[in-house]
């Protein structure tokens, strides 16, 4: 850290700066600041004037543009799950604060400074961003990773924009009270505020001169890592290479960038990468990795009320009392409504884990806790709510279903209530999904009437179409993949099987064994009058079920061996299961959800089954 150079920035900035001023702004003695201050006028860095103020040299404007600040990288990359319900609908970020959106408010900070240069990391509803451009000049780079890996990878996509320049690194969730940013920095720091008691934050020890010594996961009593960052080239050109390192290391996608220098600074960053083979990096053996200006960070120390990193939503709410009670979201205000109370006595909201057509969140109220399911981009036109709560009055007799306080045929809202202590089936647990297939029988013996059938081949053509509007079906083969599943649901016409009403999205998740031992079969959207054979194949792909588990799972169903028209049933329902919700994932991605492996999955069940239907008895 260039004292002297702080000196010359600090005058720049503020010409009736006091050399007590000077001690303040740099955290250091008084005794220290006039030392400094009179060194600056020997080398002829800064010039007293007659009026008793000091002036910046031209030496001094040679030094500090050294120090220039070239550009912010802001990461914007997440989806920010315990903001949730108000992260479904916008980036955290995005989020207002006493009216001004967080990453806006930096923005408009670092414009003051005098910095434009700006690029924003974005990921998880990356659109949302996009007025930015026109609005502030910004750049976004898109981390094609931000749902599968954490800071670390977004810091390796962004790269390029660290590398041979002086950067602020940013997080678009933070708010600064006052504005913290220069056109000069002289070294490179951490932001960090002081945690009284127990803290789960990243510790700092440091030295006199404020150089960061070692970092802890944890701790008592401690100044810990807290808001923006800067990095100055020379810094980045020693960090950056050791990083890709990591990036590439398994067992790093969830760690945030900081991790690399909690290992450089605390000397075990060598064992990982040469217990992973790695002996050099850019040419430089790993014994000599770490040369000091990688541990060159300084701790910059600010008050408990400037830096805000707000954890989750009811840190937000303390903070901006707008949040109590008009929050401005759907989900919260019907939460409220329904429940007959304000949405500050809302509380305890966690995301759930996120399902393939809808968005859950859990939350108290009183002494009850109840789940709030949002529809997913595009459900719309993939689910009628009319007809799924048709179902669920249909279903009622049978005391199956989870309890629904509240359901919106129009959008597909649902509040219900949460079971304390309940359990999802597990898949690879044969006696659980032996009791499932029991409570499927008990269903389909019911003998239930709705009005609407679950066609198909309707919902294949229909996901076809969606997809053909939303930029194609990727697969090369599709055509002729298609000519097969045709030919089977051709097959189907001809039996003539019986029809119930049936489940259709049977996965393993959608049954819970409550602490009473009862089971439950929850989430019927896409239940119609159907085979009830369907159910078995259903569950058997949405498991990742071989053919020998199938089997298990139909002749458990069965309570028998299947005859050779069953097993050719089940397995042309596993086939044309896997082509349909294959078409259901690709029109996802196409409106912004993305499944991973799910998709080439289900296209091998319908290829696959396919396959082992024409070596079935005729």
């Amino acid at each position: 850290m260039n004292r002297h150079a702080l000196v010359c920035r600090n005058i720049l900035e503020h010409r009736e700066t006091t050399q007590r001023d000077l001690a303040e702004s740099m955290d250091i003695s008084l005794g220290t600041a006039n030392r400094l201050v009179r060194e600056c006028v020997e080398r002829n860095l800064i010039a007293l004037l007659e009026d008793g103020h000091y002036q910046v040299t031209s030496d001094g404007m040679a030094l500090l543009e050294h120090y220039r600040v070239d550009g912010a990288l802001i990461i914007a990359a997440g989806f920010g799950s315990r903001f949730v319900p108000l992260t479904f609908e916008t980036p955290k970020g995005l989020l207002e604060v006493f009216g001004e959106r967080m990453i806006e408010r930096q923005i408009r900070q670092l414009h003051e400074a005098g910095i434009t240069d700006i690029t924003i990391v974005v990921g998880y509803l990356k659109e949302k961003f996009d007025y930015l451009i026109d609005k502030y000049q910004v750049k976004l780079l898109y981390n094609r990773e931000y749902s599968s890996k954490n800071t670390l990878a977004t810091i390796y996509h962004a790269r390029k924009v660290l590398e041979g320049r002086n950067m602020y690194l940013l997080s678009s969730d933070n708010w600064m009270r006052e504005n913290m940013y220069h056109a000069y920095e002289c070294g490179s720091w951490y932001s960090s505020v002081y945690k009284e008691g127990d803290t789960s934050e990243w510790c700092l020890s440091f030295n006199k001169k404020g150089k960061i010594q070692s970092v802890s996961i944890g701790g008592q009593n401690s100044w810990v890592m807290y808001g923006p960052v800067f990095l100055r080239k020379e810094w980045s050109q020693q960090f950056l290479p050791v990083l890709e390192a990591y990036y590439r290391l398994p067992g790093t996608e969830q760690f945030y960038w900081e991790r690399v220098y909690l290992e450089l600074v605390n000397g075990t960053a060598q064992k990982r990468l040469t217990d992973a083979g790695i002996t050099q990096i850019s040419g430089t053996d790993v014994k000599h990795l770490i040369p000091a200006a990688c541990t060159d960070l300084y701790i910059n120390r600010q008050s408990s009320d400037q830096v805000y990193e707000f954890e989750n939503l009811e840190e937000l709410r303390l903070f901006d009392t707008k949040y109590q009670n008009h929050s401005d979201n759907q989900a919260l205000e019907l939460a409220a409504r329904v429940l007959g109370i304000p949405e500050s006595e809302i509380h305890n909201i966690s995301c759930l884990k996120a399902g393939m057509t809808n968005k859950s969140f859990l939350f108290s109220a009183g002494d009850c806790r109840y789940i709030c399911r949002i529809p997913g981009p595009g459900t719309e036109l993939l689910i009628n709510r009319a007809q799924e709560a048709a179902v669920y009055e249909a279903v009622k007799s049978l005391d199956i279903t989870e309890h629904v306080l509240y359901f919106d045929k129009e959008n597909g809202y649902k509040i219900s209530q949460y079971y304390e202590g309940a359990r999802n089936s597990d898949p690879s647990s044969w006696s659980d999904m032996a009791e499932c297939m029991k409570l499927l029988r008990r269903v389909h013996q019911a003998r239930l009437n709705v009005a609407h059938r679950f066609d198909i081949r309707e919902r294949i053509n229909f996901y076809e179409k969606l997809c053909q509007t939303h930029g194609g079906v990727p697969f090369e083969d599709y055509s002729l993949v298609k000519g097969w599943m045709n030919e089977l649901m051709d097959g189907l016409d001809q039996l003539d099987r019986p029809q119930t009403l049936s489940h259709i999205d049977s996965v393993a998740d959608n049954f819970l064994f409550l602490p009473d031992g009862s089971l439950r079969l929850i989430d019927w959207e896409y239940s119609g009058m159907c085979d009830p054979l369907i159910d078995i194949a259903m569950c058997s792909i949405y498991s990742y079920y071989d053919e020998e588990q199938t089997d298990w799972l139909t002749e458990t169903y069965l309570e028998r061996t299947p005859d050779d028209t069953e097993r050719a049933v089940i397995y042309s329902y596993v086939a044309l299961g896997g082509f349909l919700w294959a078409l259901w994932a690709v029109y996802k991605s196409s409106v912004g959800e993305e499944f991973g492996e799910y998709t080439l999955i289900m296209f091998r069940y319908a290829k696959r089954y396919y396959h082992k239907i024409q070596m079935l008895p005729k």
